[in-house]
């Protein structure tokens, strides 16, 4: 059981009992188009419950299936020559990577798909409203700044209220 809840939740039933609070809808750049999903932000009493869905986000060159999340300062996904936009880490702490509070786990692609929940309290919804949320081409090396060496951003979503 979790602490947070009473003695009969947990995550799973919160996320069924409840609408998120805020969404990012996922589009590929222009060489992969075909990415598309949504991350869903939930403000619980824990932190940030964030629950990815993305389609089509086929393993790259890195071949490791791994692929860096971060949420950025950037207002919108626009893309200059097939590139989005230059913005920096959401990071209003001013520490170093990956302890940056936009600085999110590697998504994992399962043949093209990714499912995946992640709990953080570097944040709150209200936080990141407006703000894009990227997905790099490969892995976040947790080390190097200030993007973990995680290469061109290949998926973009602004996050913007549910309602």
């Amino acid at each position: 059981m979790f602490k947070i809840f009473n003695s009969n939740g947990n995550f799973l039933n919160y996320i069924i009992s409840h609408n998120p609070n805020a969404i990012a809808h996922i589009k590929g750049n222009s060489a992969n188009p075909n990415i598309n999903g949504k991350i869903e932000f939930y403000q619980t009493n824990a932190g940030v419950l964030i629950i990815t869905e993305i389609e089509n986000l086929k393993i790259s060159s890195n071949k490791s299936g791994f692929f860096a999340t971060h949420i950025h300062n950037g207002e919108n996904c626009e893309q200059i020559n097939g590139n989005f936009e230059e913005s920096s880490h959401y990071n209003p702490n001013n520490l170093l990577h990956p302890l940056h509070a936009g600085d999110l786990p590697s998504l994992l692609s399962n043949d093209g798909y990714v499912f995946n929940v992640v709990l953080s309290n570097r944040f709150n919804v209200k936080d990141i409203i407006g703000k894009t949320i990227m997905i790099h081409e490969n892995p976040d090396d947790e080390r190097t700044e200030p993007s973990g060496n995680s290469g061109n951003k290949i998926a973009c979503g602004k996050i913007v209220n549910r309602y």
